[in-house]
């Protein structure tokens, strides 16, 4: 709901009452919406209606709007004009330079939104590399070109753009997840060999695919998330353990990462089932992939 849609008091009362939320300037929900993704949607509404330059809203704004993966949803809005944002203006929007060019330019509910390879190369440019990967891996999946991808990121120039044009190479179609896009990165960090994506598995019992592993090296990695286990029927559990045991006849060593684990925890347990002399004595870790925080 946008504020300037209704009297003050009737705002006020329905905030007193509980019925309503401010989520940004001028913009309120209904009380008990918290997901971070749909208060951007709202925040993003708000700031269209009220900004009367032509803008398109861009950078991790766009990712939400376009239903990309993303490993940290951001409490901001993302602007893109021709001019440069006031010193006065509202703090949770963030102003970029220039506007981008009609081709670039999309409708998403309504709201105008730069297209899914601008969006995604501006966050590979201005997020931290892991937040970066997450974001071209989902875009790849969501049917994004490669080749388009590639286009922009070897014509821009400026703060990222390096880093932006190595993470587009490494990125991904087959993680199906911000957390399968997080497995991966740790080895492509410490600068391990890149790992396969949705690899194949054939044992005596059935063919089945992995999260991602090294053929070469019979070695797989899987994200487990609490989803695939909560609530789930016995039959479900049973399965999995079948998979497990069918991984460990045909000769797989296999690593299951949780939400509990860090990018050290990662390597430290795969590295433990990985075949003597797989890795070089120290690995050199990839410059362009650090920090993990951070702008740049």
């Amino acid at each position: 709901m946008h504020a300037d849609e209704h009297p003050s008091w009737v705002v006020a009362r329905q905030v007193a009452a509980g019925a309503w939320t401010r989520a940004g300037c001028g913009v309120y929900v209904p009380a008990g919406v918290s997901d971070p993704r749909a208060l951007v949607v709202a925040r993003a509404a708000g700031v269209h209606r009220r900004t009367r330059a032509r803008h398109v809203l861009s950078h991790t704004t766009a990712a939400v709007l376009h239903g990309l993966a993303l490993w940290e949803v951001e409490p901001v809005t993302h602007l893109r004009h021709a001019h440069r944002g006031s010193g006065s203006a509202d703090p949770s929007v963030r102003h970029h330079r220039p506007l981008p060019p009609d081709e670039h330019v999309t409708d998403v509910i309504g709201l105008p939104v730069t297209d899914l390879a601008l969006t995604v190369r501006d966050c590979l440019a201005a997020l931290p590399p892991l937040a970066g990967l997450v974001v071209a891996d989902s875009a790849l999946r969501a049917g994004l070109p490669r080749s388009r991808l590639e286009e922009l990121v070897t014509a821009a120039r400026g703060p990222g753009s390096a880093r932006a044009r190595l993470l587009a190479a490494l990125a991904d179609d087959g993680a199906e997840s911000a957390r399968e896009s997080m497995t991966r990165f740790a080895f492509l960090r410490a600068g391990w060999p890149p790992p396969l994506t949705q690899v194949r598995v054939a044992t005596p019992r059935a063919v089945y695919w992995a999260d991602l592993g090294w053929p070469d090296w019979r070695v797989a990695v899987e994200y487990d998330g609490i989803d695939k286990y909560a609530d789930a029927p016995r039959h479900k559990l049973l399965e999995e353990k079948l998979r497990r045991d069918a991984f460990a006849e045909a000769g797989w060593q296999t690593v299951h990462v949780t939400a509990a684990d860090t990018l050290t925890t990662i390597l430290d347990r795969t590295r433990r089932v990985l075949p003597p002399g797989a890795l070089p004595p120290t690995p050199r870790p990839h410059p362009l992939l650090s920090p993990l925080t951070g702008r740049r």
